[in-house]
Parts: C-alpha cells; structure tokens; sequence
C-alpha cells in the first residue's frame, strides 16, 4: 500500500519511516480486495508542556470507495501511537467491510 508520511514537530527519520510502513503494510491483510484509494499518515509531538513527559500523536487517514476511515491515537511514546492506531484502524476496516457485505 502506497502510504503517504507527514511528521510534526519532530523528525522523520528513516527508522520512523520504516516503521510506520511495516504497520500500513499489515492492514493490507484486513483490507482484502477493498481499494485503497489514499493512505496519509500524520505522527507529531504534541504540546512541549505536559507535565508527564512528551505525549506523541498518530492519525492515519484511509480513504476508501464512499469512506475516510480516520483513527488518531495519542500516547507516551511515538511507537506505541502507532500501534495503537494501526490496531484500531484494523477495527475500522473491519466494521467498514461488514457493513459493506450487508448492504
């Protein structure tokens, strides 16, 4: 799947990059024989003032035939937003494509 990267306040590094790709790779075997028609995904460092730490957030913007899957997770560091967002996004492709059989 073709995935388009963006990264915020923070550099995107060739270790982030592959990362990220590895994880859209995987919803690959969720998606079947859907089209994908866009894949963005945005990681970025939140407000520089928590008072735990560095809050990381990831989004990951799927468009679909007659849909925009979108997810955006938020958590303490950029790896674990990522997992958490493909997990979720996973769930999203999967009610998309029950609701699809169903009509």
């Amino acid at each position: 799947m073709k995935t388009k990267i963006q990264a915020t306040k923070i550099e995107l590094t060739p270790q982030i990059k592959n990362y990220v790709q590895t994880k859209m790779d995987m919803l690959e075997k969720y998606l079947g024989n859907v089209q994908v028609l866009n894949c963005d995904v945005q990681v970025e460092l939140t407000t520089q003032h928590h008072q735990k730490g560095k809050i990381y957030r990831a989004e990951i913007n799927l468009e679909v035939p007659q849909k925009l899957l979108r997810v955006t997770k938020v958590a303490e560091t950029l790896f674990k937003a990522i997992d958490k967002a493909k997990d979720h996004m996973a769930d999203s492709i999967k009610k998309y494509k029950e609701k699809k059989v169903i009509k």
